[in-house]
């Protein structure tokens, strides 16, 4: 699907075969082997609606938090917490990130309410809380698409960035602007629908970075529970869980180097076995 001036949100009606993409570097031992590892040791913060204490699914949780607001003085502040998930998104996306790196530390902070209900207020307290607490990595599957949050939403990113939280949040749903996935330093997810699981592919048309499966998945939910359900929310956990493997086994990676190791492992991305030949000097130079 695509918006305005081309930009593209999810993959649809295409293959990876139809997204070729010849890598302009010779892979590594930062590449396709860091994928292996099984996100020991690092510390994975879901920002999100809560995550349902002890859903089999999910396993253990380390710690969880709330952004709750002073019914007085309507300042917003973030407690630990107790009531577990209010609608079952944040429980989906946890569950993914522990299937695909079962053994790294999961982590919640509740900004979302009953029915998905939340505000770009309690999101920016939330995300800002979790950046300071030096997350390894933080899945934020929401998005604003309110302006007026955009300034503050760019200026936690960018610090994340560069303090090595890898923020990688969802795209939205639909073709229009929203943040914070929009900008560049964060790991920004959109969906295929390939069926297979495993399989991850670089966007070689951005803002969106890369897809993942995010189509008729199966995810835990409330009570125990599993349901069936579509959407860049649960492509993004995935993307989560691959970052916290690779940093299972380097765990000094930039979030820069971190897209790097993604992008060499996509599935769509052919990476030559020699160097690419440099292109000729210029001879008017």
């Amino acid at each position: 699907m695509s918006g305005p001036a081309g930009l593209t949100w999810s993959l649809r009606d295409r293959t990876p075969a139809d997204l070729p993409v010849l890598a302009d570097a010779v892979a590594t031992d930062a590449g396709a082997s860091d994928a292996g590892g099984t996100g020991k040791g690092v510390r994975v913060c879901v920002v999100d609606s809560g995550i349902e204490p002890d859903h089999p699914l999910v396993g253990p949780v380390q710690g969880s938090w709330a952004v709750v607001k002073d019914p007085v003085t309507r300042e917003l502040t973030v407690r630990p917490d107790s009531a577990g998930d209010t609608c079952g998104h944040g429980t989906a996306c946890a569950g993914i990130i522990r299937r695909t790196a079962p053994d790294c530390e999961l982590y919640s902070v509740r900004v979302l309410g009953e029915r998905f209900t939340g505000t770009g207020d309690m999101l920016i307290a939330g995300l800002r809380w979790a950046v300071g607490q030096g997350f390894d990595v933080v899945n934020l599957s929401l998005s604003t698409t309110r302006t007026r949050f955009l300034e503050q939403l760019h200026a936690i990113a960018d610090d994340a960035f560069f303090a090595r939280t890898a923020i990688v949040a969802s795209a939205h749903n639909t073709p229009v602007e929203s943040y914070p996935w929009r900008f560049s330093s964060v790991i920004s997810v959109g969906s295929h629908q390939e069926e297979d699981p495993e399989l991850h592919l670089y966007n070689p048309a951005p803002p969106v970075e890369f897809f993942a499966p995010g189509q008729n998945v199966r995810v835990p939910w409330l009570g125990g529970a599993t349901i069936r359900t579509t959407g860049n929310s649960f492509a993004t956990p995935y993307v989560a869980g691959l970052c916290a493997r690779i940093l299972s086994r380097r765990p000094r990676l930039t979030t820069f180097q971190l897209k790097s190791a993604l992008y060499l492992t996509a599935a769509n991305v052919q990476v030559p076995s020699t160097p690419t030949p440099e292109a000729p000097d210029d001879p008017q130079h």
